[in-house]
């Protein structure tokens, strides 16, 4: 698809904007307290559905896997995540409602569909909620208190396949992990074992000078490494690998962009990270046989 301009029609700042499972669709997420839908194709963009719900700023939104059905989730400044799901095509009603923050939700994230549907929230007031779906239609909920006590800006899973999972013959249980931001400098990694989630990284990751304000787990494809990369209000994307289960995580800092980093996102194969900053700057970088990242190119505003 050829690079286009996309007009929302919201009245204020976009804050996320995530495509549907099959490059069709794109929900938007704006200060204007609303979530656009638009599909979009070769031949341009059509403004499809608006979904109004929230009280405050809708910082993410995030689709669910279409094994699912047509699932969006969303998450606000009104401490609400809402899930939506579209009836008759391009209407879209909410199925579930979770209050249990008290305050501001800023980080929403799907965890592999392996594990069934089930999301978990990062939330202003330190706790990071998880909920999984039954097939009854409830919702069964755990968390983890005070993941990160001044603030949690960002979720996201680990791939449900076991670092090394090609390489070994073993069947693996599939993995319940989480890495999580906080307004505490740190990066942590969370397991779900017996029922609870525990801390899987001691100490915490901490070589940012700033608040963490995104993290995302790397598609591993059963290789032998885990990986995170982490970006950080104090301008610094830094890549952390843990070898196998167990192991210690080390930090590389991949580069200082010299403004706020927003957000990052690898490539479906975890081989190319998009590194969004304050300068309006999307970098693409590329890991290299060697292990070392270089700079592909940057897309400039």
């Amino acid at each position: 698809m050829p690079g286009q301009k996309i007009e929302t029609g919201h009245q204020d700042v976009v804050h996320d904007v995530a495509m549907d499972y099959y490059g069709k669709r794109l929900a938007t997420a704006s200060s204007d307290n609303t979530i656009k839908i638009i599909g979009v194709s070769n031949s341009g963009s059509q403004h499809l559905a608006t979904l109004t719900g929230h009280q405050g700023p809708v910082w993410q939104v995030a689709w669910a896997h279409p094994k699912f059905g047509s699932l969006l989730a969303s998450c606000s400044y009104d401490g609400k995540v809402v899930i939506w799901k579209e009836g008759n095509q391009n209407e879209w009603v909410q199925a579930h409602v979770f209050d249990d923050h008290k305050a501001s939700v800023n980080s929403i994230s799907w965890a592999p569909h392996e594990l069934g549907l089930c999301l978990a929230c990062g939330s202003s007031d330190g706790n990071i909620s998880v909920f999984m779906a039954r097939a009854d239609g409830g919702w069964d909920k755990s968390r983890i208190d005070q993941a990160h006590p001044i603030g949690v800006t960002s979720v996201s899973w680990a791939p449900s396949t076991a670092p090394g999972a090609l390489v070994g013959s073993a069947l693996l249980d599939p993995v319940q992990k989480l890495a999580s931001g906080g307004c505490d400098n740190t990066v942590k990694v969370w397991k779900f074992d017996n029922g609870t989630w525990r801390m899987d990284c001691f100490p915490a990751l901490s070589m940012h000078t700033d608040w963490v304000r995104d993290v995302a787990w790397a598609p591993n494809l059963g290789l032998p490494k885990s990986t995170i990369a982490s970006a950080s209000q104090d301008g610094k994307v830094i890549i952390w690998t843990a070898v196998k289960e167990g192991d210690r995580w080390d930090g590389k800092v991949l580069k200082d962009f010299g403004a706020p980093v927003w957000r990052v996102s690898w490539s479906l194969t975890g081989n190319i990270l998009a590194v969004a900053d304050g300068k309006n700057n999307v970098t693409l970088c590329k890991e290299a046989v060697d292990g070392e990242w270089q700079q592909v190119t940057t897309v400039e505003p």
